[in-house]
């Protein structure tokens, strides 16, 4: 279900490159937590909250009569929609239909989510991205759920974009796309990347006065011992 995400780690992730956190995840062994193949829909926009989750499977008349009409999975998972959360839906990848429109992405605005992601497409992506609340998906299509989807349960451990999401994981976008943090590890991940990022900067500097990149990227030998004082002093 919904998890709290302290306000400092919060803030660090927040102003932490997606890249950066990419490489701390791979340093611990989880090489495969970018949610591959979405885009932000509303460039410039940042994300980061814990998952709250939601599944499609395949279209299936039978199914579909059955679990697609009324108040259905989806409208039950935007409805149930916390302060801070991100919506991640697992669409199986499928670009041909679209797995969200304007109405769901304004309630889950007025809601207070942080966004939503999913690796379908997302329809109404004008009015959706007027909305304002960042949105990743992996297409836009004008097509209705229906054609491909039928919804089928929220808050479930899913798949979305080859990544094992589960809900209270730590959802953490932007231009660059989507990264899914293990909650175990969201702390130490945000820790560590926020010091990588200083260091990254120190080396952008000096790369910046006309040094070569051997020796320097990553800092080893002087460059290193320099960057150490540096950090120490500030």
């Amino acid at each position: 279900m919904s998890a709290t995400l302290d306000a400092d780690v919060r803030e660090k992730l927040r102003q932490t490159a997606v890249a950066t956190i990419s490489a701390e995840l791979r340093r611990r062994g989880y090489p495969d937590m970018s949610v591959d193949g979405v885009h932000s829909r509303v460039p410039g926009s940042k994300l980061v909250g814990p998952a709250r989750t939601l599944r499609f499977v395949a279209y299936r008349p039978d199914l579909s009569d059955e679990h697609g009409s009324g108040y259905n999975a989806q409208k039950q998972a935007f409805d149930g929609l916390r302060a801070g959360d991100v919506l991640v839906i697992e669409a199986r990848q499928d670009p041909t239909t679209g797995t969200f429109g304007d109405v769901l992405a304004l309630r889950a605005k007025v809601l207070g989510a942080a966004g939503i992601v999913s690796d379908g497409g997302v329809r109404d992506s004008a009015a959706v991205a007027d909305i304002g609340i960042p949105t990743f998906t992996r297409s836009v299509h004008p097509a209705v759920l229906g054609r491909r989807h039928v919804p089928w349960e929220k808050d479930t451990t899913i798949t979305c974009g080859g990544v094992a999401v589960q809900p209270g994981d730590i959802v953490v976008g932007n231009d660059d796309g989507v990264v899914v943090i293990p909650a175990h590890l969201v702390k130490e991940v945000a820790d560590a990347a926020a010091e990588q990022e200083k260091q990254d900067a120190w080396v952008a500097e000096r790369i910046a006065e006309g040094n070569p990149i051997e020796g320097l990227f990553p800092p080893a030998g002087h460059w290193k011992d320099e960057f150490d004082k540096w950090r120490e002093s500030h």
